[in-house]
């Protein structure tokens, strides 16, 4: 029926359903990469202990059913699996109910880690996959016309992830409000990339124009999404610059890469749309009623965007339905690097050889250059800027992953760039401690090579050693 579908943007569902795929793709290769060290039966926050502690109503997951690190893997690379077949368009190759399964099935995989990840997951960005992961699959394939509804849901998503944001800035930090945030934020960002020093050392005024421009993004154009095309695709058009820019300043995991994919759907791409068959009376029924229970949902986001307490990235649902996003509400204005050290040394004392740790993504040795990782997201590294602004962020996982390094864990060191001992010789302590960390100038990165200066601030954790090692001395 002309009311239920709109035929003119099967190419911009072609188009968002790839991407969607894409990013559903490194999000379980992340999974499938990290999660030993991180979750598996011997990592830092275990999957069995978390089980046995939350019920299945406040967690659902299939690792509630049954849970081996074994187990975990069959189900993170057959994400992978599912994820590449609908990339390559499986889900146009099978009937119109199939395909629906299909783009089910990485959802209920992905919620399934997503909700026994722990602090590992804690991101916004895995909320807004489940969230819009969950609406592709009322999307249909080439059997019908994309429904209206659905792509009204994706833009009211893309609405509150800019939207929300905008709020939280305004509503936090005042440098927002004095357009100086800009003047910190790319050296203090969690995970600075191949191109953060240079966007850190453009013109202040540059800075204040981008602030500028980011509000006007993010408070005004989501309104433009509900507007008639081309005005509507202009908007979303703008959000993807604004994105791209992002992507070019920072690693922010998926994040702008999933709102680019979202700004897709809305887009009016110019096609000639094949004929398709009306909807069938049961896809419309099944869209209007996830559509109507979604719409009811968004209560609770709605309240918290109006409210002066307005709180970014939680989901008010198990099943992350519905979530409230933002970042950035607050920038540091230092950055704090906690950096691990060891020695093989039998009693440390002030002489003793500590040999740095270096990590794939956080900032180490002042001379390492940032690579671009982003979309895959390096969870440790994100924990490790988190464990530098507070102790208290790393309370649960720090300790453990001391230990781990002091076993020379072969899974814990997969997460590292580097480690300064061998595998069959693991050091005899840990030590780690806090720096601060500032952009050398043009000057100094000509005459040094180094992108960074660092400042001993304090000890972060004096030299610890395996327990049982000290029981085994005593």
């Amino acid at each position: 029926m002309d009311w239920f579908t709109a035929p003119d943007y099967w190419l911009s569902r072609l188009v968002f359903q790839r991407a969607l795929a894409g990013v559903y793709l490194v999000a379980f290769l992340t999974a499938a990469l990290q999660f030993r060290a991180l979750l598996g039966s011997g990592g830092m926050l275990p999957i069995p202990a978390y089980v046995r502690r939350v019920p299945f109503k406040k967690a659902p997951s299939v690792f509630q059913l049954h849970y081996s690190d074994r187990f975990f893997a069959v189900c993170a690379w057959s994400g992978c699996a599912v994820s590449a077949a609908l990339l390559a368009g499986a889900d146009s190759q099978l009937p119109l109910w199939a395909g629906m399964l299909l783009w089910l099935t990485p959802w209920i995989l992905y919620l399934s880690i997503v909700n026994v990840g722990q602090t590992w997951y804690a991101f916004g960005w895995e909320s807004l996959l489940l969230e819009v992961g969950f609406l592709s699959v009322f999307l249909g394939n080439d059997e019908v016309a994309p429904p209206i509804l659905v792509l009204f849901l994706l833009r009211w998503i893309l609405f509150r992830v800019e939207f929300g944001a905008g709020l939280i800035k305004m509503r936090g930090d005042a440098c927002w409000r004095k357009l100086t945030c800009l003047y910190y934020h790319h050296e203090t960002q969690p995970m600075p990339g191949p191109l953060s020093w240079f966007f850190h050392h453009l013109p202040r005024p540059l800075h204040r124009a981008e602030v500028a421009a980011n509000h006007v993004t993010q408070l005004a154009v989501p309104f433009l999404l509900f507007t008639p095309q081309p005005i509507a695709t202009a908007a979303a058009s703008l959000m993807i610059l604004t994105q791209l820019w992002l992507v070019l300043s920072g690693n922010f995991s998926w994040l702008n890469w999933i709102t680019i994919v979202l700004a897709l759907s809305a887009l009016e791409l110019p096609s000639d749309p094949p004929p398709v068959a009306e909807a069938p009376l049961w896809y419309e029924v099944v869209v209007l009623t996830a559509g109507a229970g979604l719409a009811y949902l968004s209560y609770h986001p709605v309240t918290n965007m109006i409210s002066r307490r307005q709180i970014m990235n939680r989901s008010f649902d198990p099943l992350h339905l519905v979530n409230t996003y933002g970042a950035f509400g607050s920038v540091s204005r230092y950055r704090y690097e906690v950096v691990v050290e060891g020695t093989a040394d039998e009693i440390p004392h002030k002489d003793s050889t500590w040999l740095e740790y270096e990590f794939k993504g956080k900032p180490g040795d002042p001379h390492h250059w940032p690579r671009q990782f982003a979309p895959y997201h390096l969870r440790l590294d994100w924990l490790m800027w988190f464990a530098a602004l507070s102790p208290s962020y790393a309370g649960s996982w720090f300790g453990t992953f001391v230990e781990r390094l002091l076993e020379n864990d072969r899974a814990t060191l997969k997460l590292l760039r580097h480690s300064p001992f061998p595998l069959d010789t693991p050091p005899r302590y840990i030590r780690a401690r806090l720096f601060r960390y500032q952009y050398t100038s043009w000057r100094e990165l000509r005459e040094t090579g180094a992108c960074w200066e660092r400042t001993f601030v304090r000890e972060y954790l004096p030299p610890t050693r395996l327990a049982s090692a000290v029981r085994q001395e005593s």
